[in-house]
């Protein structure tokens, strides 16, 4: 290091200035990988990647599994850190104890605070963040920031005025604005639900609801799809489609599939099928049946599987130890890093 840098860095008022080669904010950045590798895809392009610091949206519809999701997040997060805390803001009254419980999360490592409004929301998580420091294992989880009124929604309605709240947007925007540097700095994951609108256009689409502020800030921002799945008439599941809205480090656009079934919840090796016989690890001798193929020597192996027996460890424990279906998975998914082309053609 020379002179020059390091007066610039002794002259820094900051906390956490350094040389950008060895920044602890790049270099000492958390990995949340879940149970499920689809989902740990979405957040980072990679099989064994996972839910990092900052901002994450998850957004659609009713019941389009998003608080769900964000427990699959806390369980991995706990699971990780033993000592590690949950902080719940709650606007809906959904994630009762016995609901974390039938997810896998221990409700005694979740700090739950109810909210009325955004204000309040705001001054909260604020001062929870100014007095956390780099290293205190807590992950943030907004239930709902979509169905958070104003404090002025709720002052108009007490006064009986019935004329529109303009000022939720803004009121978002610099909730948003604010909590972000801390985050990331302090590489502490938030978990925000969102709703969704659909566009009035030609070609209509869903929009995340209130505003551009939670979608510029956001690392990650995913909108929730969902279709059923049954046997014969009877609904026995169904399958979510996680689209890739925003993203810093998966390809926006992307379409990520997992299900679940009433019976056995969330199918850990969802989307994975599909993604095995485009990378040729999987073949379809025959129809309604798969057989795995071993890359290294291209032999198929003798025994045939039915969908159904594919859901299951032993058949994916060979495939998903590959390196060259995991290199599939990223160069199919993760967002390259490119230099600038000279336009010039000179070097």
């Amino acid at each position: 290091m020379n002179n020059l840098m390091k007066k610039l860095l002794e002259n820094s008022t900051t906390k956490y200035a350094s040389v950008l080669s060895q920044s602890p904010l790049f270099n000492e950045k958390d990995l949340i990988s879940t149970d499920v590798p689809i989902i740990n895809v979405a957040f980072s392009g990679s099989l064994d990647g996972g839910l990092t610091s900052g901002l994450t949206l998850f957004a659609g519809p009713s019941k389009s599994f998003k608080s769900l999701l964000s427990l699959v997040c806390v369980r991995a997060y706990f699971k990780k850190y033993k000592d590690s805390v949950c902080v719940l803001y709650d606007t809906e009254g959904g994630m009762t104890p016995e609901y974390l419980k039938s997810q896998g999360v221990d409700p005694t490592r979740v700090i739950h605070i109810p909210i009325e409004h955004l204000e309040m929301l705001k001054f909260d998580i604020v001062k929870q963040l100014k007095g956390l420091d780099r290293g205190d294992k807590v992950i943030f989880v907004i239930d709902s920031i979509g169905n958070t009124a104003s404090l002025k929604e709720l002052d108009d309605a007490e006064n009986e005025k019935t004329v529109a709240d303009m000022q939720r947007a803004k009121s978002l925007k610099s909730l948003t604005r604010m909590i972000t540097p801390s985050l990331v700095n302090k590489d502490i994951p938030c978990i925000a639900i969102c709703h969704t609108y659909q566009e009035m256009t030609l070609y209509p689409r869903q929009i995340i609801s209130g505003g551009t502020g939670l979608i510029y800030s956001a690392n990650q921002a995913f909108i929730i799809g969902k279709s059923q799945e049954k046997d014969g008439t009877e609904i026995t599941g169904y399958k979510f489609t996680i689209n890739i809205e925003k993203s810093r480090f998966v390809r926006e656009k992307s379409k990520l599939p997992f299900s679940v079934s009433f019976n056995d919840g969330i199918n850990k090796y969802s989307g994975l099928l599909d993604l095995a016989l485009e990378s040729g690890h999987v073949i379809k001798p025959k129809n309604g049946w798969y057989a795995k193929v071993d890359r290294s020597t291209g032999e198929i192996e003798g025994k045939n599987y039915r969908e159904d027996d594919t859901n299951n460890k032993e058949f994916w424990l060979s495939v998903l130890s590959d390196l060259t279906f995991s290199e599939f998975v990223k160069n199919k998914y993760k967002l390259a890093v490119t230099s600038i082309q000279d336009l010039t053609g000179e070097d």
